[in-house]
């Protein structure tokens, strides 16, 4: 039986490889399993689709459609104005107006590829103009966008609460220090990195000008900025679910659209719709084939392989954090975060849970690990939209991207790992026990 598995995990690994979409790769290592084990595939299928039906997962297509809302309406240029205006005048605070407004609008959509799609075309040409290089500019807006799957409501951490039975409020919570951590050391890098250029800055204007420029731009951010501050708190003060949540950022989103920032005009909606709902078709898909194989797998024992094997090698918490780690980064270079999720938290839940590692805990560590995976190839889908967005090459926009990724984020994805407080502090002061 090991040795069909490992095959069949082998065929699933090559067929991602080679680019067979998703679906079919893991159909393909479903239909392995039922050629060489006794397992029933069809009650399997009928089993995963009622799965997907589950009132909790209707929270990641509405945030999807709320995401694809706001990236069409213009919202992010109210957001960009509103934090330059603050930073504009600091050498290389453009550079944190991106970061930070990246980070606002992941805690609107709860997707990375809102904040890259949003921002990436207004930002991108801006840094430019300011003479940042545009690698690098695409680089920076690129892995910052990586927040929106790290600041709650994030789709991510819906799949993982739901696969696991983890409360999905404690999950939202987990990560919010690490994300506030990453917006800080991508920020730093950036100040740091600027001084190194001949960047054209605002003029200067006296203290009366600048503070109308700023009361200006914070009212016509404010309708934007309601949008995480109705979302977040709805959520963590019991108003609605976050699947309700969603709902409501969909409904919030429309008129901020269509009447306050009229960016919005019926074109770009049905478009808007349009997108979302093939994001959506695909995603679903993807979620249902990944969570029927990750159930196959823990019928065939799999988990109690897995956490044989590593005992094996070590039993020492700290090196088995470290082979997880390794294992989760290259798993996230291979397959979408969200599969990631799907197929091996149920997995690996049981061997941390023996070294007395909280599932909140856990969902951090993933998280965070599996999130990086958008910006390193091959799979690298965040990266890839950000160089036809930013018009840029893979070698110009990498090696600032592994700037940012070796010295701003894995000491994150470290510091969460091995100091449990990062991402159990704010889920024990809500009332969540680890």
């Amino acid at each position: 039986m090991v040795t069909v598995i490992i095959f069949d995990i082998l065929v699933l690994i090559t067929f991602l490889i080679l680019g067979v979409p998703l679906s079919l790769a893991f159909s393909s290592a479903l239909l392995f399993l039922s050629f060489f084990t006794r397992i029933n595939m069809v009650s399997l299928i009928l089993w995963g689709f009622n799965q997907i039906l589950n009132p909790i997962l209707l929270a990641i297509p509405l945030f999807i459609l709320a995401g694809s809302i706001m990236s069409e309406s213009g919202i992010s240029k109210y957001l960009l104005n509103f934090v330059n205006s603050i930073v504009g005048r600091i050498k290389g605070g453009l550079g944190v107006v991106a970061i930070v407004t990246c980070g606002i609008i992941g805690a609107i959509s709860g997707s990375s590829y809102t904040g890259l799609a949003a921002t990436g075309p207004i930002l991108i040409e801006r840094m430019v103009e300011e003479k940042y290089p545009r690698g690098y500019a695409s680089a920076l807006i690129t892995c910052s966008s990586i927040l929106g799957l790290l600041i709650p409501p994030s789709g991510l951490l819906i799949l993982y609460g739901w696969v696991t039975g983890t409360s999905i409020l404690a999950c939202f919570l987990a990560t919010v220090i690490p994300g506030i951590l990453i917006v800080i050391s991508f920020s730093i890098i950036n100040l740091l990195l600027a001084r190194k250029w001949p960047l054209i800055m605002e003029p200067a204007m006296p203290l009366k000008q600048r503070s109308k420029k700023i009361i200006f731009s914070t009212w016509q951010a404010i309708p934007a900025l309601s949008l995480p501050v109705i979302i977040l708190g709805g959520i963590y003060g019991g108003v609605f679910s976050p699947a309700e949540a969603a709902g409501v950022s969909v409904i919030i989103a429309l008129p901020i659209g269509f009447f306050i920032y009229r960016g919005l005009k019926m074109g770009n909606f049905v478009s808007a719709v349009k997108n979302a709902a093939t994001s959506i078709g695909t995603i679903m898909i993807m979620v249902m084939f990944a969570f029927i194989l990750g159930q196959t797998y823990v019928m065939l024992r799999l988990p109690v392989m897995i956490i044989n094997f590593m005992e094996a090698i070590t039993t020492n918490k700290y090196i088995l954090l470290i082979f997880i780690n390794i294992f989760l980064f290259f798993l996230g270079m291979l397959i979408p975060d969200s599969t990631g999720v799907v197929l091996t938290a149920p997995l690996l839940l049981p061997l941390v849970q023996q070294y007395g590692i909280s599932p909140i805990h856990f969902a951090a560590i993933m998280g965070t690990n599996l999130a990086m995976g958008n910006v390193t190839p091959p799979f690298a889908s965040l990266l890839y939209l950000g160089m036809r967005i930013g018009k840029v090459g893979l070698i110009e926009i990498y090696k600032p991207a592994l700037i940012f990724l070796i010295f701003g984020y894995v000491p994150v994805v470290f510091l969460t790992t091995y100091w449990p407080e990062l991402a159990l502090f704010l889920p024990r002061l809500f009332g969540y026990t680890p």
